[in-house]
């Protein structure tokens, strides 16, 4: 499965879980680690577990697996690598204190709504 492609998946899929505030950044001219990160908010520890383990269940069934996965004690930011995309699931709180978005400035931003259609 192209990048591109496992981002917009990603996305529809924390969208049917309902994850808030998502936001794909495309790193492929920064960075080599990476070509995508994915950044979703999680209203609650349930919430951004539920998000996670749904991509995970529904990628799963395409032989898609993440290579990594880390989680903090309190579910505050739960990160599942899958490559060439790394998802972020923040708490609100969180995810404004890392900035991730401001830290990955020069990255390009891709329409979300281009890839939840």
């Amino acid at each position: 499965m192209q990048s591109l492609e496992l981002a917009r998946r990603i996305v529809a899929l924390a969208n049917e879980r309902k994850a808030q505030d998502p936001l794909v950044l495309d790193l492929r001219h920064l960075t080599i680690v990476t070509d995508y990160f994915v950044l979703l908010t999680g209203t609650s520890r349930p919430h951004v577990l539920a998000i996670a383990d749904y991509i995970k269940e529904e990628l799963g069934k395409l032989g898609v697996r993440p290579e990594q996965t880390e989680v903090d004690q309190g579910a505050q930011w739960l990160l599942l690598d899958y490559g060439s995309v790394v998802v972020h699931i923040f708490q609100q709180q969180t995810r404004l204190f890392y900035s991730l978005d401001r830290l990955w400035n020069d990255a390009k931003r891709v329409p979300v709504d281009d890839l939840i259609q």
